[in-house]
């Protein structure tokens, strides 16, 4: 392995692609106001001068990116999609807007449709995240890439904080309760596709919302795709929050996102993840129990198919005394698949009362599929209960023999058996459509195979 210094190791995965000159080019085309382009400058220097990922890297160790070359890809053009792209992706709109009440969608990094939000409640923002840069700037400075998501993080952050084009914002002003829930597209339809999307939600004190988020790809896309995201929630005092993240890009996408949600006093947070696509996926979920009584549910569903390569890294992050944090992810792999996830309870020295869990179970279905479970404890605290747990393993044969012995033929048994797996985590979905939705996602990977 190489034994270069940082800088030099970085360099070949910086030229041509995303520069100085494509960042001049991206600020040359947006109307965006002065703060905003500086702070892109700023992530732009954090972005040039970071080391390419490596595999000495604890966090980098089990996730191989090497076959990645940055210089195959361009900066997102943010400009309309072409009529042809946003029609490829009308289908998984069609179906999202059957179960929810007002919905964005975007291809290839840009703005494509939106719903009509008349009907949302007064002061409720729900708008593309360009548009909301030109129309509520002020609340852009305060809350955009400061109040969660460190910008100089790592290098996929900060590559994301100086190239995003396009995303999502959800304000919900104080005490307004949002019964409705809305759903962003994010979608991946030409060649060569780029998205940085970036989610922001924020909900001011006694106020609640539902947001449902999903990556799809379009049904003929046949080259790689890039996609490098963020996610900032920040659910105020007494607040409530659902959030749902699906990730299910096609086998052809590099995915990298970087998602942490800020839960102060009182607030109750629910954040459902899918991982479900992708050539290969990193993700760093974290939450923070910033205040007294804050509470957040964590879940995650992940089902990989052929050499898929999916890791994520969560931390429930206890700041405040009397929080309380229940993380709870399963994972199913076939043929030669590999799901990483490696999950950390953090404990303040003064955050006392602490009451956190954390668990993964991973159901391997093939013999060459590898599961790597790695929970972890940081207390510093001495009047806690953090309790965490960890399985993988396969499918258990007197389970198959005692289905089979019944007449149920082996497919349909391991089906049954998968379907049983994941029962537990289904219940804690409390939005029926995403629950829908998963179970058929696992169905179909679990039937189609590679």
């Amino acid at each position: 392995m190489s034994t270069a210094t940082p800088a030099s190791r970085s360099a070949p995965h910086h030229v041509n692609a995303f520069d100085e000159s494509a960042l001049n080019a991206l600020l040359a085309r947006r109307d965006e106001p002065a703060w905003l382009s500086e702070r892109r400058r700023a992530a732009f220097e954090a972005f040039r001068s970071a080391a390419w990922p490596s595999l000495r890297d604890e966090e980098w160790r089990r996730t191989d990116i090497r076959a990645l070359k940055l210089a195959d890809f361009s900066t997102p053009a943010g400009s309309e999609p072409s009529a042809t792209a946003a029609a490829s992706l009308n289908p998984a709109w069609d179906l999202l807007a059957s179960h929810y009440a007002a919905g964005l969608m975007q291809v290839d990094g840009a703005a494509a449709r939106r719903s009509p939000t008349e009907r949302l409640p007064d002061g409720v923002i729900f708008t593309d995240l360009a548009t909301a840069a030109r129309e509520h700037p002020e609340l852009l400075r305060r809350h955009l890439l400061t109040t969660a998501v460190d910008p100089h993080t790592d290098l996929f952050t900060a590559l994301h904080a100086a190239f995003w084009t396009s995303g999502a914002l959800l304000y919900v002003p104080k005490g307004v309760q949002l019964d409705a829930p809305l759903f962003h597209l994010i979608g991946l339809a030409s060649t060569g596709s780029v998205d940085f999307s970036h989610t922001l939600v924020i909900l001011e004190e006694g106020a609640s919302a539902s947001l449902v988020q999903e990556t799809a790809s379009a049904p003929d896309r046949s080259q790689p795709g890039l996609h490098v995201g963020a996610v900032e929630l920040i659910v105020g005092p007494s607040a409530h929050l659902r959030f749902v993240n699906i990730q299910n890009w096609d086998e052809r996408v590099w995915h990298f996102s970087r998602e942490r949600a800020v839960v102060h006093r009182d607030a109750t947070l629910q954040w459902t993840v899918g991982g479900l696509g992708g050539r290969l996926a990193k993700v760093n979920q974290e939450v923070a129990l910033a205040e007294q009584g804050a509470q957040a549910q964590v879940n995650g569903v992940m089902f990989t198919t052929g050499r898929q390569n999916l890791t994520y890294l969560t931390r429930q992050d206890h700041q405040a005394p009397h929080t309380t944090s229940d993380l709870l992810y399963k994972a199913g792999l076939k043929d030669q698949s590999r799901v990483v996830w490696k999950g950390m309870i953090r404990v303040e020295p003064h955050a006392q009362k602490t009451d956190a869990y954390q668990k993964n179970d991973n159901l391997i279905l093939d013999e060459a599929a590898r599961a790597d479970s790695i929970p972890g404890l940081e207390i510093e605290a001495n009047d806690v209960r953090c309790t965490h747990g960890a399985t993988a393993g396969p499918v258990d044969p007197d389970m198959i023999f005692y289905l089979t012995s019944r007449g149920i033929s082996r497919e349909t048994a391991i089906r049954l058996i998968v379907e049983g797996f994941f029962a537990n985590v289904y219940d804690r979905i409390t939005l029926e459509p995403v629950r829908l939705t998963l179970e058929k996602a696992v169905a179909a990977k679990l039937g189609t195979g590679a």
